[in-house]
């Protein structure tokens, strides 16, 4: 192809609209290398912690600060959301679900399950 081709490109896909199921299930694999990678990052908090007083000290002041309780959150957020999603696709394995207008509505059940289940975690937590 020369550069004076006549022939249209492709528009980027930045141009196309994705759908809500699209987002989804890019969010879900998203959600699985952030769980992954939180679960490695709470591993080495935990073992900083169990070495020594001031590790302990440490992971405390950590935990406890506005920015530690943020990840906290963002950490339950996604594992609630990997988990309701990853129920939504087991439906999905075994056929049901899959008409548009079900997969949008299991969608968005999915995202306030998430929301809620992670809500209701840190409301039970400061309770307790």
């Amino acid at each position: 192809m020369s550069r004076h081709d006549p022939r249209p490109l492709s528009p980027h896909l930045m141009h196309y609209k994705l759908p809500l199921t699209a987002y989804l299930s890019i969010s879900h694999r998203a959600a699985g290398v952030v769980n992954s990678l939180a679960i490695v990052i709470l591993v080495i908090v935990v073992a900083g912690a169990a070495g020594s007083p001031d590790g302990y000290g440490f992971a405390g002041a950590l935990v406890d600060s506005w920015f530690g309780k943020l990840v906290l959150f963002g950490f339950t957020l996604s594992l609630y959301y990997h988990l309701c999603n990853g129920i939504r696709h087991l439906f999905w394995d075994v056929g049901i679900g899959l008409d548009l207008p079900t997969a949008m509505k299991s969608g968005y059940v999915s995202l306030a399950a998430a929301g809620a289940l992670s809500v209701i975690t840190w409301l039970v937590a400061a309770a307790a």
